[in-house]
């Protein structure tokens, strides 16, 4: 597949009013939308500063509104904490509404306290994931919705919502190691992933060795990496130090709050470690071309997805490394595919 750009956005918490920080976000993702990026990503978070969409549907429905060509979704919907009929009804809406640009992201959720709040009982999310997800499906894709489960029931219940992408919009995974790749390749899903290139060459690897639903078209490929481009590495650097720290600090706000510690995923404290791993960039255009281009090509990723907002970052900060990724990254980037592939 060609190469294409994507924006992921955790939706984090700065010092502006709220009322500020939701346009500065929204005057962000139009600006995504004139700069040709392929999709939009935010994602859900509940009862901390790492996330101001907790609920995302309701954060998309103004992007939709605010913006032309930009395709836009959750990454991810928490299925534990949804009912999957009045999730696909939702679905359906913001996909009618934006004409077809909605990407529908799921997951079990990452973080046991936030479930938790919600009385949810994390060792039931595995399966509260494969039961809404198999309801939603059908709810998508057909008239009627009959299902038994240990946690949904429904006998008949007419569908009278319908996406606006048939049979229904693209379905997206946060891949985080192979088994969670083949698990995507299985049901179809185009993944994003925030790693190393060597793991993400495995689980892109994974994900063609397994076998998917027919019919299912060529994924997207994911490699998420944070994003600061400035006139000089040194001026890149410094911006990116000072905000990943506020961002580090709302990433682990409600793990140091109840001692405890994040499963999963185990994040440096400062982006110099984030950059010596790869999954960070911030440096001139040329800089970072160089080192995008190379994880790119060795990787085998063809969805280059940037965090452009995280932490205290201004709109202009933000809106600068957009502009210049824009002018310089973007086209070098797409020239280089073409030349490797001719």
């Amino acid at each position: 597949m060609p190469l294409e750009f994507g924006v992921f956005d955790h939706v984090d918490r700065n010092a502006r009013p709220l009322t500020a920080f939701y346009e500065d976000r929204l005057k962000l993702v139009e600006a995504y939308d004139r700069a040709g990026i392929y999709g939009y990503h935010c994602a859900e978070h509940h009862f901390t500063p790492l996330g101001m969409a907790p609920s995302p549907s309701v954060y998309l429905s103004s992007i939709a509104q605010r913006t032309k060509n930009l395709r836009f979704g959750p990454l991810v919907y928490t299925l534990a904490l949804y009912h999957p009929l009045r999730l696909a009804e939702e679905i359906c809406m913001l996909d009618q509404m934006s004409r077809g640009r909605f990407l529908v992201g799921v997951g079990k959720g990452v973080s046991p306290i936030e479930i938790g709040f919600y009385g949810v009982d994390t060792a039931k999310t595995e399966k509260l994931f494969a039961e809404c997800f198999a309801v939603m499906m059908q709810a998508l894709t057909q008239k009627t919705v009959s299902f038994e489960g240990e946690h949904f029931s429904f006998s008949n219940v007419p569908m009278e919502m319908t996406p606006y992408q048939k049979p229904h919009p693209p379905l997206w995974y946060g891949v985080v190691n192979p088994d969670s790749a083949g698990r995507a390749a299985k049901a179809g899903m185009n993944f994003i992933s925030n790693a190393p290139v060597a793991a993400i060459r495995a689980k892109i690897e994974r994900y063609i060795a397994t076998e998917r639903p027919s019919g299912c078209t060529a994924p997207k490929f994911g490699m998420n990496r944070y994003m600061v481009i400035a006139e000089t590495d040194a001026q890149a650097l410094e911006i990116g130090r000072r905000a990943y720290r506020v961002w580090y600090q709302s990433f682990m706000h409600l793990w140091w709050k109840y001692n405890q510690k994040p499963p999963n995923v185990n994040y440096p404290p400062e982006i110099d470690a984030q950059i010596a791993g790869g999954t960070a960039v911030a440096g001139t255009p040329e800089t970072v071309l160089r080192t995008l281009s190379s994880q790119l090509a060795e990787s085998g990723a063809n969805y280059l997805v940037s965090r452009f907002a995280f932490g205290d970052l201004t709109l202009a900060e933000s809106l600068r490394s957009l502009d210049l990724f824009r002018q310089h990254v973007m086209p070098a980037l797409r020239a280089g595919q073409r030349v490797a592939a001719e």
